[in-house]
């Protein structure tokens, strides 16, 4: 609407814009003075045009002139209208050679409606692995437990809840399962973002890691109960030499999604004469063009004909002090017992003294790398109970090889419980309490890993209401100070407890 007065024009106009009210008022706008100059002359001329007339023709009536000032508004309005326009569709235009970054496209304040996915909170905590994707190979076959940038790439909203929790938690851990055939080879790879830690559930398998350089290769040969370590970034392949399939448990120090390079993938990558110019061999190029990509991927290899390809292999083993570096006898080490169980570690200590040589060498190469993890198997027996506890600096991660049991959760949101049995995956943030309880006859059987290359830091209840003092927790529970005498202090560690 316009209101016009001998001194002064007025655009006032009301609207919505995108979803929102807006109302204009007088604007410094050199185009909209301009057109309020216009717009006071033209009313003069009109003023003058009626007087003339009215001298000529005598008075007009009040109606007359209310019709000609109302024109007038109407065409005013109509120009404003279309400067107004024209600017807009100016400033909307696209600018070439401009490119803006998604974080700098204008806001839109249109509300999309977010669904909301009914998700068990247990997921956040729990995987069923063996329900997840399996990657077929032709030598095997992979599974994951772990963060994908594509949510499409998950098979269930319980699935992307654990991987969501994995990355927002900033786990530092993915966790995937290996099974290699007989024969059957993980081809020679590394990861770009992350550590690996196997531990090996079955089989037999000779291991390669090609350390700077190409100078030195470390070879070894692991079976049932043994640890891997491989640094990021570092080549290494796994064969299974024995009559039955490997079956490896894999962490990886990332709550990214894991990046991977295969050789196979790398060579057929590289064109023919880089290739020939880097490696060669005898008849250049020729030779390089006689090399074939199969159609099936190789991450986990077995030729049909690998007897007519192989003839005399041989799996040999480094010395001790290369070896001990990326391999630790977990099933050898020391166990620390408990009344409800029994752990074993494969970690940093700060002090070695209780370790042999050897041990010594994969403790203090594990405390070298950044974003290293720690590995340990727990054994609950049982009924038996691994009491509530929490860890200073570390998230934690574990696989049930057998057994079945229930765990128990209590973070800032509350409590959660649930079951778990052979084949899934739990993970406990960095401070969040938890208890497992065996409530199979067999024996739960974990393989544990924490993300920190330190020595693991941890507290246990019954130490913490031990450590506090009586008139403390008195004041705390509303109950007499000598009650507190009630709670025993036992001479053997209570860490996992058996009635």
């Amino acid at each position: 609407m316009i209101i016009s007065s001998h001194c002064e024009t007025y655009l006032v106009t009301s609207g919505q814009f995108k979803g929102r009210n807006y109302l204009f008022l007088p604007m410094d706008n050199s185009a909209f003075e301009m057109h309020e100059v216009a717009t006071q002359s033209t009313l003069s001329i009109g003023k003058m045009s009626t007087i003339s007339r009215m001298e000529k023709k005598g008075q007009w009536s009040l109606v007359s002139i209310f019709l000609v000032c109302f024109l007038a508004c109407i065409l005013t309005t109509a120009v404003a209208a279309l400067i107004l326009s024209v600017v807009y569709v100016n400033n909307s235009q696209p600018h070439s050679g401009i490119y803006l970054r998604p974080e700098t496209w204008p806001l839109q304040t249109t509300m999309i409606p977010i669904m909301q996915k009914a998700v068990d909170p247990k997921f956040q905590f729990l995987n069923h692995l063996p329900k997840s994707k399996v990657f077929e190979f032709p030598g095997g076959a992979i599974q994951w437990a772990r963060y994908r940038y594509n949510v499409h790439d998950y098979l269930s909203d319980e699935e992307e809840a654990f991987g969501t929790s994995l990355n927002s938690q900033r786990s530092q851990m993915t966790l995937g399962t290996l099974r290699i055939k007989s024969n059957g080879l993980r081809a020679p790879h590394w990861h770009f973002n992350a550590n690996e830690h196997g531990y090996l559930v079955q089989g037999t398998a000779w291991i390669g890691v090609v350390d700077d350089g190409g100078i030195v290769v470390t070879t070894y040969n692991v079976t049932a109960g043994q640890v891997i370590f491989f640094p990021k970034n570092m080549l290494h392949w796994i064969k299974n030499v024995g009559k039955e399939d490997c079956f490896f448990l894999l962490f990886f120090s990332t709550h990214e999604e894991l990046q991977t390079l295969d050789v196979d993938d790398v060579f057929f990558s590289t064109p023919e004469d880089i290739a020939s110019r880097s490696l060669k061999p005898e008849g250049g190029i020729n030779f390089i063009r006689t090399f074939h990509k199969q159609k099936e991927d190789q991450g986990v290899n077995l030729p049909p004909n690998l007897a007519e390809l192989i003839m005399n292999a041989s799996y040999v083993q480094s010395p001790d002090s290369l070896v001990w570096k990326y391999f630790f006898d977990l099933k050898g080490s020391k166990e620390y017992h408990f009344p409800g169980g029994i752990i074993q570690w494969a970690q940093y200590w700060k002090n070695g003294n209780k370790l042999n040589n050897n041990e010594k060498i994969f403790s203090e190469f594990l405390n070298q790398h950044q974003d290293a993890l720690t590995l340990s198997t727990l054994r609950i027996f049982n009924n038996g109970l691994r009491q509530p506890h929490f860890h200073f600096n570390a998230n934690e991660m574990g696989y049930v090889i057998s057994g079945c049991g229930k765990v128990g959760i209590i973070n800032a949101q509350g409590s959660i419980d649930f079951n778990i049995q052979i084949g899934d995956v739990i993970f406990f943030p960095i401070g969040t309490q938890h208890y497992i309880k065996s409530t199979c006859d067999e024996d739960l059987l974990f393989i544990l890993a924490f993300s920190t290359e330190n020595q693991l830091q941890t507290l246990d209840m019954d130490d913490y209401l031990q450590a506090t003092a009586d008139h403390i927790l008195a004041q705390l529970f509303f109950k007499k100070q000598s009650e507190f005498q009630k709670i025993p202090e036992f001479q053997e560690d209570q860490a996992i407890n058996l009635p």
